[in-house]
């Protein structure tokens, strides 16, 4: 991992070049791009001329240079993507959720020395300098103090917190040049909401909290495990906790279908209790903060930065959903997709017909396995839902976006079953909401 050793840039102007520099690269790919594309007779869009394997890869490698908030934002969108995108390109965008650049030992020290002092070491029994993941907002190492206990520690890249609203501004002005956004859709919301997220996810004392009231909340569940913080340790910008050892959650794929399936209920069932029982949920769904243990069967859960309260108010209104979809109740569902904010008025006015087609396929596909189990291998509904949403994806001006308050909690809900669908789980689906609905 020492090859992918880079300083995070702190600078405004240094951060701010980089994107000029992304930027021109996209232009410049687009750019041969097009003129490839007219020498052999076509006329391009501009969202195929942008939506390249190149751009991405050039996006991709300066973003992971660049960490922090511009980082996570593109492992969002990698995510969220799905089944939208060309295979090539999710593939190429998924790089995004692997291990990134990592801080030069020189870097890490001065971090270290800022938030434990010059003589930070004295600790530690051992401290490893190679760090063992490396995301968006930090980096974690595994160290051993001196009473001989293994930890785990996270430790914030420089500036990150410091670079979050500005970052954000500066994709968002990326997306708007790019002509990938209709110009009538309003992000301001979801902008605001995401810099108020990321610099609750950039404050550790917060995580550490959050990370001992979900070690609490499911100390009876033998399923999961939950590291705890070490208070005498905690930083604004290091969080050491208990090292838990497991292999990535995808290596369940490895696994007997009985087993990958019982890994998998636990997480939609945990899922559902944060919606409906905790009133708390994890909303960021990155697959690298789930851990299989395969020696005890246990889910090692990580990553509390993006715990959030659910307001009552929106897990009523997903109770409902549940309801309507459990009693196969179609106007029901489409009136409580809108009162969630899932969808909006305009887009039933122009696309309503379209919007029951794909209510009606949704409850065909799931209510089939009523009495059984739901494959989620099974990639029929899939493509019959993109095929039939079809002229909804291309007409820009009926896109929506949620409320915020809603938007995170479906990218969970979202990335829970985007993960069963890689590991081609069979769940009790329907057994498994009929307990909240």
């Amino acid at each position: 991992m020492t090859d992918r050793a880079r300083p995070v840039p702190q600078a405004r102007a240094a951060r701010l070049a980089a994107f000029g520099t992304m930027a021109g690269g996209v232009a410049a790919g687009a750019v041969g791009e097009g003129m490839r594309r007219l020498a052999r007779g076509e006329r391009p869009a501009l969202g195929d001329l942008l939506l390249t394997p190149g751009n991405a890869r050039r996006v991709t490698d300066q973003l992971s240079r660049l960490r922090g908030a511009a980082m996570k934002l593109g492992q969002m969108l990698s995510l969220d993507a799905g089944d939208l995108l060309p295979a090539e390109l999710t593939e190429i965008l998924a790089r995004l959720r692997e291990a990134g650049h990592t801080m030069p030992p020189a870097q890490l020290d001065r971090v270290l020395a800022t938030a434990w002092g010059p003589d930070w070491r004295r600790h530690f029994a051992r401290f490893d300098a190679r760090p063992l993941a490396a995301a968006s907002i930090g980096q974690v190492h595994r160290a051993v103090r001196k009473s001989g206990q293994t930890v785990a520690i996270k430790v914030q890249y420089p500036g990150v917190a410091a670079s979050i609203d500005a970052d954000i501004d500066n994709v968002a002005t990326l997306l708007r040049l790019s002509g990938l956004l209709p110009a009538g859709l309003d992000i301001a919301p979801l902008l605001a909401e995401a810099k108020r997220q990321l610099h609750e996810e950039a404050d550790y004392l917060r995580e550490a909290a959050q990370m001992r009231r979900f070690a609490d909340l499911l100390a009876d569940d033998p399923r999961f495990a939950v590291p705890r913080p070490h208070d005498d340790l905690l930083h604004p910008t290091v969080l050491p906790m208990d090292f838990l050892p497991g292999a990535p959650v995808e290596t369940l794929a490895d696994t007997a279908p009985d087993t990958r399936a019982a890994a998998l209920t636990a997480l939609f069932e945990l899922t559902l209790r944060e919606l409906f029982d905790f009133g708390l949920m994890q909303t960021d769904p990155n697959f690298a903060n789930y851990r299989w243990q395969a020696n005890t069967g246990r889910l090692v859960l990580l990553d509390f930065g993006a715990a959030r309260p659910v307001p009552p108010g929106v897990a009523a209104q997903y109770r409902r959903l549940l309801r309507a979809g459990l009693d196969g109740d179609a106007p029901a569902l489409r009136e409580g997709l809108l009162e969630a904010g899932l969808i909006g008025r305009p887009l039933l006015d122009r696309h309503g017909a379209t919007v029951d087609a794909l209510i009606a396929l949704g409850l065909d596909h799931v209510m089939a396995s009523r009495d059984g189990l739901y494959d989620f291998a099974d990639r029929t509904l899939t493509e019959a839902l993109r095929t039939r949403a079809a002229p909804i994806l291309t007409d820009r001006a009926s896109w929506h976006l949620p409320p915020t308050e809603t938007l995170f909690l479906q990218r969970k809900l979202g990335g829970i079953a985007l993960l069963a669908t890689r590991l081609e789980a069979r769940l009790p689906l329907v057994a498994l909401a009929a307990r909240y609905a």
